[in-house]
């Protein structure tokens, strides 16, 4: 099978290439015909005297804020974008030869935020390219979040996703393979974690690492309605003691405290909303907004869209893996998805 990419008609994949959802929180591998085999932190540990690789994944991720002076552990992505071009092109050596094989050069269809730029594009290319494969293409997270989410992209009729990462929110409505509005906002997973620690420094003079932050957003994290009585024990360093304090916390403090994050993803929402065009947005009256992402699992936040926006919003199935499987089944239609938007240096 062929596809054009840019004027250009490419055979289809082979078996052993791979998609690839390069976030800024967590890097999920899909390998086709195996499915998602890979979902680990989007951070490495690298020895700052040798500049060996100490740790990758999951066990990088544990040394974040207790790593000894040699050690740095680096989160290369920031915001959806590469911060570290190197260590970037190094973590995606690991995983590309942890799961196509080491001497293996395969061709890996890349996710990347809505509304990337073209030097940021060939950023992501090249880093692939020198992290060992054959060929790099990229495809925009929404739409991968919509084909890996089951929507039938392909077809004349509008659909919304509402993709939220660790780094950017992508919002954007679909029809016939492709984008017709879209909007990516640098505030999602890692901004309500942020929102928290400031909360909790300005309230209670309490410092928290991100990791604490993210552990009280995933058990008491809500984005309306929040339990009553719902409570959780916070450890941190005391500012005006410089001592380890520990306290309680309620469901009700935590959405107080990520009230302004929340409150930039519904205006991006209603954006993107009121500049569809007529007749797509009465598709999405009557078939609604799915959400993707590891955002989407947020408590109650279907539900704070579905009140603010008076739409049906509904969870898609796994929605952490949307995007990576997105790429995996543009890997195997990759011959009959002839609108679709890939894009190849």
């Amino acid at each position: 099978m062929r596809v054009t990419i840019r004027g250009r008609r490419l055979p289809g994949l082979l078996g052993r290439d791979i998609g690839i959802d390069l976030g800024t929180a967590n890097t999920l591998v899909y390998l086709k015909g195996k499915g998602v085999v890979l979902a680990e932190p989007t951070v490495i540990a690298v020895d700052t005297h040798t500049d060996a690789i100490v740790a990758v994944g999951r066990e990088a991720w544990e040394m974040l804020g207790r790593t000894p002076s040699r050690i740095a552990a680096i989160r290369p992505m920031q915001e959806g974008a590469i911060a570290d071009f190197d260590t970037t092109r190094r973590l995606l050596a690991y995983f590309i030869g942890k799961v196509a094989g080491r001497f293996s050069r395969p061709r890996v269809i890349l996710s990347v935020p809505y509304g990337t730029t073209q030097v940021e594009k060939r950023a992501v290319m090249e880093a692939a390219r020198q992290g060992g494969a054959k060929e790099a293409f990229l495809v925009e997270e929404p739409l991968a979040a919509a084909i890996g989410a089951g929507l039938p992209v392909e077809e004349p009729i509008g659909h919304m996703v509402v993709n939220i990462g660790g780094g950017t929110t992508e919002v954007a409505v679909i029809a016939l393979g492709g984008v017709v509005r879209g909007m990516s906002l640098r505030s999602a997973g890692d901004a309500l974690n942020r929102s928290i620690q400031a909360f909790l420094r300005k309230k209670y003079r309490l410092e928290v690492g991100e990791r604490t932050a993210e552990v009280i957003k995933l058990e008491i994290g809500y984005a309306c309605d929040p339990v009553p009585g719902s409570t959780t024990t916070v450890k941190g360093i005391k500012l005006t003691t410089g001592l380890p304090e520990g306290i309680e916390v309620s469901a009700a403090e935590i959405t107080e405290a990520m009230q302004e994050p929340l409150g930039a993803m519904l205006s991006a929402v209603k954006n993107v909303f009121e500049q569809t065009p007529p007749q797509l947005a009465s598709d999405i009256i009557d078939r609604g907004i799915t959400m993707t992402g590891g955002g989407a699992l947020l408590h109650n936040l279907d539900r704070l869209l579905a009140k603010e926006l008076y739409l049906p919003v509904v969870v898609a199935d796994d929605p952490i893996t949307c995007v990576a499987r997105g790429t995996g089944k543009i890997l195997y239609q990759i011959g009959t998805l002839n609108r679709l938007a890939l894009y190849h240096a």
